[in-house]
């Protein structure tokens, strides 16, 4: 640990002496009721439940994106959950190769540093035609093979091959109606306020999570969440089932389904051009530049990709390098001009608000 720091962040001294400090002369005990076990001491891992140890896990963890990248693999990396990411147009097998002794180096590296690479849980997943570019149906990695996948969980968020998001909208729906049958049959023990506050925690907290997602998706798509959001409105609300929902929404200043993903994904677009989100957000998206000198060209408009800079076409609507663009660009220019979070998120709310309502 102590090399790691002083390597790769130039940490070293009284910083390293903290740490040693911290991780070292830690023990374990058991307790089953009134009896004790002797104390084990701890020679790996970090004390569960510290504010410091995801961030001391993390530099641990450091190396290993270093490692990655130079493959010419993209890697993302949260507490112990990599995903590796290698884009190509053609030449497939010289592609699962760079995959496989990129994978093989990784495990060289985390068997080096008391970590194990479990074949087990590792899922692969293409995106495209893969009839069309030649890909197989699995890669072997220590000797395992793995198959690819039509579709994986990534941070609770299932991506299809296709990248329709239908099994993660239905998944979601599953979830959402089952909580909201659970909170209807508590509405006579709780008052207005209460019942607001539990639908948003149980109900409209599964609809929120990662909806910048459902941007550009097909209606058919959609619908199923909006139904949801309705029945979760009226049950706020105790609103009949024939009542037109649009007043409900206004009243309870409920944003529809579709327009909430929109303000998702428009706060992470002003994060990301403020250097407030993450970088691979923010080199998606480029400033419209124009051969002449117009008036828009100082509004703040982003330029939209071609059909050609777009790689997977079957999803191009809902791209967002594309969807982005087109969304910020039809904002009011008040409201692109504010540079203050806080107060963008305010404005852009209203904006929304007034769009639907």
């Amino acid at each position: 640990m102590g090399s790691s720091c002083s390597s790769s962040l130039g940490a070293g001294g009284t910083v390293i002496q903290w740490f040693h400090s911290f991780l070292l002369g830690r023990v374990q005990k058991v307790v089953v009721g009134d009896e004790c076990s002797d104390p084990w001491a701890l020679t790996c891992g970090v004390p569960q439940g510290s504010v410091l140890s995801p961030m001391l896990f993390n530099i641990y963890m450091k190396p290993l994106g270093e490692i990655i990248r130079g493959f010419g693999l993209g890697v993302h990396q949260y507490a112990d959950d990599t995903q590796l990411y290698l884009s190509f147009k053609s030449e497939p097998v010289k592609a699962v190769k760079v995959l496989c002794e990129c994978l093989e180096a990784v495990g060289g590296w985390m068997a080096a540093n008391r970590l194990r690479l479990n074949p087990d849980k590792t899922e692969v997943l293409f995106l495209g035609d893969r009839e069309r570019v030649g890909v197989g149906d699995s890669l072997v990695l220590s000797g395992v093979t793995v198959p690819l996948k039509d579709q994986v969980r990534s941070l609770g968020v299932i991506l299809d091959s296709q990248l329709s998001m239908e099994a993660q909208v239905n998944s979601v729906s599953r979830a959402a109606v089952y909580q909201l049958h659970l909170v209807r049959r508590l509405r006579p023990y709780l008052p207005a306020n209460c019942l607001a506050r539990v639908v948003h925690a149980l109900v409209i907290s599964h609809l929120d999570y990662c909806n910048a997602l459902y941007v550009g998706l097909p209606l058919k798509v959609t619908r199923k969440l909006q139904l949801i959001q309705n029945a979760a409105a009226r049950l706020v609300t105790g609103s009949g089932r024939r009542d037109h929902i649009t007043p409900v929404l206004r009243d309870l200043h409920w944003l529809p389904v579709r327009l909430r993903a929109r303000f998702k994904v428009l706060v992470l677009t002003f994060k990301a051009l403020n250097g407030l989100g993450p970088v691979y957000l923010k080199e998606r998206l480029h400033p419209h530049r124009s051969a002449r000198t117009l008036r828009s060209s100082a509004e703040g408009l982003l330029a939209v990709p071609s059909l050609r800079e777009v790689r997977l076409q079957g999803t191009r609507q809902w791209a967002f390098s594309v969807v982005v663009p087109a969304l910020w660009n039809a904002l009011p220019s008040d409201v692109k001009e504010i540079n203050n979070y806080l107060t963008f998120r305010r404005h852009l709310k209203a904006a929304l608000f007034r769009e639907v309502f």
